[in-house]
């Protein structure tokens, strides 16, 4: 994207430089390992796609870069063909003998849509895991599942590896299911900081009862009008907010 910016004054950089929370060791080491694995197996990817490959090969693919781009180990972290329940998930991801995510592999070309995750998500629910991961080698999409009534299953994170994604959003996005990244449960923070502030989370705090006040308070101040507490909601919906956003609010209420 251009910026297009006007320098008014020129302000003399410091002598010395602030000093900067460093980036831990361990992440730029797993960044860099995303970084060239993403450019290694571009060429593999296109060809697969190229020559429409089968779910078997797309698989193959997808052990290794989960291996040597995301660091897991193919024995010690990674189960395939996992059972659940007289079923089976194409990969349980495991650390230190928890399962934290399900990995469910389609065919190169295959569109993923909510079918493809509907299946793996029974899984999920059954074993009391947390995390999703749809991908075909190219699309890599995160879900996170919160259980309970109803059922949230919401998306995380999506990376296209040959769509015109910058490389360092594909590598940050990468980087979070990185064996170092889930261990360390940087890919939860993530997940917190974008719920917290996700269209659906403003709108619930914008509807709750100290909000509803608040702004009753203020505009009996601005305008001396004391507007009642239903009609302030009923404008807020009306007026201010999606309303994909506040039938999610509703029904969480009901």
């Amino acid at each position: 994207m251009a910026i297009d910016e006007t320098v008014v004054e020129q302000t003399p950089e410091p002598k010395t430089a602030p000093k900067s929370r460093g980036i831990p060791r361990w992440e730029t080491l797993a960044r860099e390992r995303v970084k060239h694995a993403i450019k290694f197996f571009h060429k593999p990817l296109c060809d697969l796609v190229e020559r429409d490959a089968n779910e078997a090969d797309t698989r193959l693919l997808v052990t290794d870069f989960l291996c040597e781009g995301l660091g897991f180990g193919k024995y010690a972290d990674l189960s395939t063909e996992y059972r659940v329940r007289g079923d089976y998930a194409d990969y349980a991801i495991r650390i230190d003998n928890d399962v934290l995510a399900f990995v469910e592999v389609k065919r190169v070309n295959t569109k993923l849509g909510i079918k493809h995750l509907r299946q793996v998500q029974s899984y999920a629910v059954n074993e009391g895991v947390e995390w999703i991961i749809l991908t075909n080698g190219a699309q890599w999409q995160v879900y996170h599942l919160t259980g309970g009534l109803p059922l949230l299953t919401e998306k995380a994170l999506e990376i296209d590896l040959l769509a015109d994604n910058s490389a360092s959003e594909n590598i940050n996005g990468l980087f979070h299911i990185s064996r170092e990244a889930l261990k360390r449960g940087r890919l939860s923070d993530l997940w917190q900081a974008k719920h917290a502030t996700s269209p659906k989370s403003l709108a619930g705090a914008m509807l709750s009862d100290p909000v509803i006040a608040s702004i009753r308070k203020e505009l009996r101040r601005v305008t001396g009008y004391n507007v009642d507490a239903e009609q302030v909601a009923d404008l807020l919906r009306s007026t201010c907010l999606r309303e994909d956003c506040f039938e999610t609010v509703k029904k969480r209420n009901q």
